[in-house]
């Protein structure tokens, strides 16, 4: 009896067992499978441009637009357990429709395929191609395009989703076994471009060379936030750069122009190889741009100096930032992860248009309807900011059958080691994304805009100061919206790491 007993392990050691097996669970992960494509997604021209109020046609290309995917796959005995593929484009933001063609496609060519593990986002450049029309059910930016001798919107949706949906098949059909991490470095590339003047008003760029002129409205996110994928002979295969910026120092060219990315991905290319896949994710950044807000007279002086315009400054900025993050980080890449993933649809409330705000846009479009009849060619220049004003009316209309109206937005989250990333449809104000860095419980965690039909989510703040961007015509959601969305993700995040 007691040789039996002496050989029975102590109860320390299966105590010590099953707490090892609980961690190694719970901590470290199982087999990470990497996967990558990258395609042209340029228009053919003529083509209408999507970013400003009036109709631009491009006949000339300055640089390509690109679409780039990154798959990741958990697996244990050959079975997936998580995943998630990662898509960006050089575009100004990416429809539902856009979003639902593309997974009902991969599905067909990958039957069984879970298609809403799918993220597509948008640079945010404003000089890609017009991406909505009246099909769109979301859509609230309508050009008046000429219906021949250029690009038809149809013509561009088709093309774009047959590219996304190649590139998503062959990202998933490639992934190989490989290795992952991550890492931070700040470089300042964005300013926050809100003016606020002495009397509380708000001006998107506003001048500030005035007597009248009290501050900068917001918080400037100067956080460079990477990640980076290899396979098992050390090939870099990607990476996924966090820019808390939109693209559009380019914004108001006639020409197409994927800004500062393109030249991100170039010179990362000379340094890593031009097979090296990137996706480029615009963090919380509605209120923020790359433009210089003040001190433009000296910055213009060093441009001109150095024969460097902004573009190539950002670029390069971004560019020595991801190197020597990747130079610190590379000696950690990781082969067995955790990965959790969840997508959901958060009602989110609409905000509610006030009986001034519906008599200002109904007495806009009296004027502008004026101007048209008096100037027939001033009908294309003039169409957005009628419709922009029309959704207003419309929408107040609708608000006496239904005064608590809300929508649904996709949402995703995910933690991948000891990080977190989380998407939204919006051009959202930094303070929301800085309040989920504060709060959450991950080491880094990744905020990606713009992943569906771009609206900003201003700040209470920035409703009380007005001005674009913060009016009810650019807002689907106000400031409630926005907190309800910022507690949303920190819960979920919380759930991920319990």
């Amino acid at each position: 009896m007691d040789n039996i007993k002496n050989s029975m392990p102590s109860r320390n050691y299966v105590l010590f067992m099953l707490l090892t097996l609980f961690f190694s669970s719970s901590i470290y992960g199982s087999d990470l499978y990497i996967g990558r494509a990258s395609a042209d997604i340029t228009p053919e021209l003529p083509v209408a441009l999507m970013g400003q109020f009036h109709l631009r046609i491009a006949r000339e290309v300055v640089n390509p637009l690109t679409a780039s995917a990154i798959a990741l796959e958990t697996k244990s005995s050959n079975q997936t357990e998580e995943m998630a593929i990662f898509v960006s484009c050089d575009l100004i933001w990416v429809s539902n429709l856009i979003i639902s063609q593309v997974r009902d496609a991969v599905v067909k060519r990958i039957p069984g395929f879970d298609s809403n593990k799918i993220i597509i986002n948008a640079t945010h450049t404003h000089t890609g191609p017009v991406i909505e029309d009246e099909s769109d059910q979301d859509a609230y930016f309508y050009y008046n395009i000429p219906k021949q001798g250029v690009t038809q919107v149809s013509e561009y949706r088709s093309f774009l989703v047959a590219q996304l949906t190649d590139i998503v098949v062959k990202a998933w059909t490639t992934r190989e076994k490989g290795s992952m991490t991550w890492g931070i470095r700040r470089a300042a590339i964005p300013y926050n471009r809100r003016v606020v003047y002495k009397d509380g008003e708000a001006v998107m760029y506003g001048k500030m060379a005035l007597p009248n002129f009290d501050n900068i409205e917001g918080y400037e996110d100067h956080d460079v936030q990477s990640l980076f994928y290899w396979n098992l002979s050390g090939t870099l295969l990607g990476m996924s750069i966090n820019v808390a910026c939109p693209a559009q120092i380019q914004e108001s060219d006639n020409r197409i122009d994927a800004d500062y990315w393109h030249s991100v991905r170039q010179k990362l290319g000379d340094i890593y190889g031009t097979d090296v896949v990137i996706n480029s994710w615009a963090g919380a950044a509605g209120d923020q741009s790359p433009r210089a807000i003040y001190r433009k007279q000296a910055l213009q002086r060093m441009i001109d100096l150095s024969e460097e315009d902004r573009t190539e400054d950002v670029a390069q900025r971004i560019v020595e930032a991801v190197t020597k993050t990747h130079d610190v980080v590379k000696k950690d890449a990781q082969t067995d992860l955790v990965i959790k993933h969840s997508m959901e649809f958060l009602s989110l409330p609409k905000r509610i248009i006030a009986i001034s705000e519906y008599v200002e846009a109904r007495q806009t479009m009296v004027e502008l309807q004026r101007q048209i009849t008096a100037d027939p060619n001033k009908s294309d220049q003039h169409y957005v900011r009628m419709t922009w004003n029309q959704s207003i009316v419309e929408r107040y209309e609708a608000q006496k059958l239904n005064p608590n109206p809300y929508f649904q937005t996709e949402v995703h989250v995910l933690r991948i080691g000891d990080i977190a990333i989380w998407t939204n449809q919006f051009e959202l104000f930094t303070d929301y994304g800085i309040q989920v860095q504060v709060r959450s419980k991950a080491l880094q965690t990744f905020a990606i805009q713009l992943a569906g039909p771009g609206s900003y989510l201003p700040t209470e703040k920035a409703v009380a100061g007005g001005g674009y961007s913060a009016v009810c015509q650019s807002n689907i959601a106000g400031p409630e919206g926005g907190q309800i969305l910022v507690e949303y993700i920190l819960e979920s995040i919380d759930e991920f790491w319990n």
